[in-house]
């Protein structure tokens, strides 16, 4: 026999299961909200998958192992031009987060990447030890400007855990605080753009100087070892290049992340209508803030990994034309599509190459012409037009 009466956890049972019954049976529920686009596509993630596979097994085998009578040979200029076009995409790549998904167009980024550079700079400085000019446990620079002791803020930078620490909190640092009182006073706009050319013309102008102790006008310069390794070494050359190779894969990948995330959504919403996300609740300041300093230490690494392999570092890496280039890549590869400032940051660069070898009093030129057309004729750059091909394409057939 039983009960008459059921317990109050068994009424609540039946009462929820009715209750999702009840709103499954209603036809075309939904609250309308777009899915959350997948990370990257099946296709893609073989593309990439294939492309690792490919150069991080065939470049060293061609660097090390081949002959050099070998047509597939790579040397050690090649390797290191092309790590330097993987540094300025990183780079591309960071502006892009705040330029083609957050609508904020800065022009000093030269910064972020000097002062990554200067961080790891100081540390390939302290490894050159006593085969320097001078014999000195001072950089050769200020053993010349007479100096006997190093500055409190080069302490600890012999070692390179520490500078890897600098080259991440530098950028991160600086970029907040300006970030800070920048977008809580809500500048924005080209006005936005002035301050940021600004703040990395002063950076230049103050690193210029001698007293400041970051080598002046020659920077720093030299370099002989790093972790132990010599510098100059093909191997080393090679791991240089795998290094900044993975930093690229993760960055890009990392940046898809964070741009197809919740965040990522309210990050695009605070470009396209500030005001509007502000009605909605939401406080602009910190998903700018955070995209800001993301985007800054992305630079930093970049410019990390630059110098060790470029072999300088100096102020002239925050003059504003940088920043400018910077923003070009971005603009010809397609901004706000991530891949797009990695393709534009290989093609302009290689260009440069060209240009510069061959007809190197065109070069100038040439990027003024890239500046003044790709706005007129490409607006979504090198992307935008593989994607209006693709439609004409799919539309024929």
């Amino acid at each position: 026999m039983t009960s008459a009466t059921s317990s109050p956890a068994a009424v609540d049972a039946r009462a929820t299961a009715l209750d999702d019954a009840q709103r499954a049976a209603l036809p075309g529920f939904a609250l309308g909200l777009p899915a959350r686009p997948a990370l990257l596509s099946r296709r893609a993630w073989q593309a990439l998958i294939a492309l690792i596979i490919v150069i991080g097994l065939g470049v060293p085998f061609s660097t090390l192992v081949l002959p050099d009578t070998s047509a597939f040979h790579l040397s050690a200029y090649a390797i290191t031009i092309a790590g330097k076009f993987m540094c300025y995409a990183i780079a591309a790549l960071a502006l892009d987060l705040v330029w083609g998904y957050c609508g904020i167009l800065s022009l000093g980024h030269g910064l972020f990447f000097a002062l990554g550079g200067y961080a790891i700079g100081m540390y390939l400085m302290r490894a050159i030890g006593h085969d320097g000019k001078y014999g000195s446990d001072l950089p050769d620079f200020m053993v010349f400007l007479d100096w006997h002791r190093l500055p409190w803020y080069w302490q600890g930078t012999q070692h390179l855990a520490y500078a890897l620490l600098l080259v991440v909190l530098a950028p991160a640092i600086v970029a907040w605080v300006f970030g800070f009182f920048t977008f809580r006073s809500r500048v924005k706009g080209v006005y936005l753009s002035i301050i940021t050319q600004a703040m990395t013309f002063a950076a230049m102008l103050l690193f210029y100087r001698n007293e400041t102790g970051f080598g002046g006008n020659n920077g720093f310069t030299d370099f002989k070892r790093i972790a132990g390794f010599p510098i100059t070494h093909t191997g080393t050359r090679t791991v240089l290049f795998l290094i900044t190779f993975a930093v690229l894969v993760i960055a890009f990948v990392g940046a898809r992340a964070i741009v197809t995330s919740k965040l990522g959504r309210v990050v695009t919403a605070v470009r396209d209508g500030e005001t509007r996300l502000m009605f909605l609740g939401y406080n602009p300041l910190a998903y700018k803030l955070f995209v800001w300093t993301v985007s800054a230490v992305l630079c930093g690494i970049a410019g990390a990994l630059y110098v060790p392999q470029v072999g300088i570092i100096n102020p002239g890496e925050m003059s504003p034309g940088n920043s400018i280039e910077m923003a070009i890549w971005v603009a010809v590869g397609g901004r706000g599509t991530l891949i797009g400032p990695i393709i534009g940051a290989f093609a302009v660069n290689g260009a440069k190459s060209f240009f510069t070898a061959y007809f190197a009093e065109y070069w100038l030129f040439f990027l003024g012409a890239i500046f003044v057309l790709v706005p007129l004729f490409l607006p979504n750059g090198m992307m935008g037009l593989i994607e209006m091909l693709t439609t004409r394409r799919k539309n024929r057939e």
